[in-house]
């Protein structure tokens, strides 16, 4: 079983809580953890790609010359993939790359992944992320406390924030900074957590998460 220290907003440790095992038991099915990636990746492409055939090219309607006694080749159209200004031979067309993982790969693939951070010891537990109003400068300032962030780092690491409930003033503080990927913990995924360096997470959203995935 596994003790976590849980964080305040001022970076100070004051609790410590011990994680559902059902959960969090260290184990790793990557062949899971590849599947739910590639599907999610897959279902991001637009598949817009379009490449115009013999037919859909403008123009070629007229034969360029006859059909006999030139010496020439024989040809029928201007567009002729053969020809510059012709149609493309297979070409890519719109298409729809998405195809559904099943849930419990899904399931899988998200508690490999938070194990991954886990043995990484890049799974860090905040009590609650508390801020005077609603800006981005206050919400920085927690982050250097957790020592997330560093003003001196020229390259920040990438957090994802994980959270129970997201409100208007909380959003608007976290949008502008540029190393942070916010999301509900009821709708994280393998993807988003394994696309980070470090995971935040609140002590509310941590209990979402783990009801979420024990059964």
């Amino acid at each position: 079983m596994f003790t976590l220290p849980v964080y305040n907003s001022e970076g100070k440790e004051v609790d410590t809580i011990k994680l559902n095992v059902s959960v969090f038991d260290g184990t790793q099915n990557l062949e899971c953890l590849h599947q739910a990636i590639s599907g999610f990746t897959a279902n991001q492409r637009k598949g817009l790609a379009a490449t115009k055939t013999r037919g859909e090219v403008s123009g070629g309607g007229r034969k360029p010359w006859k059909q006999k006694g030139t010496g020439r080749a024989r040809v029928g159209s201007t567009r002729s993939p053969l020809w510059r200004h012709g149609g493309v031979v297979f070409g890519p067309h719109p298409r729809d790359f998405s195809y559904e993982v099943p849930q419990k790969i899904k399931a899988q693939a998200l508690k490999t992944s938070l194990n991954v951070k886990l043995n990484e010891n890049n799974f860090m537990i905040v009590d609650e992320f508390k801020i005077e109003a609603p800006k981005t400068k206050l919400a920085q300032e927690v982050f250097s406390n957790l020592k997330l962030f560093s003003a001196k780092d020229k390259k920040p690491k990438k957090v994802l924030f994980l959270t129970h409930k997201l409100d208007t003033e909380l959003k608007k503080a976290l949008k502008n900074i540029s190393f942070l990927t916010v999301n509900l913990a009821s709708d994280c995924h393998a993807y988003g957590v394994m696309n980070s360096q470090k995971l935040l997470i609140t002590k509310a959203g941590l209990a979402a998460l783990t009801e979420r995935l024990k059964s």
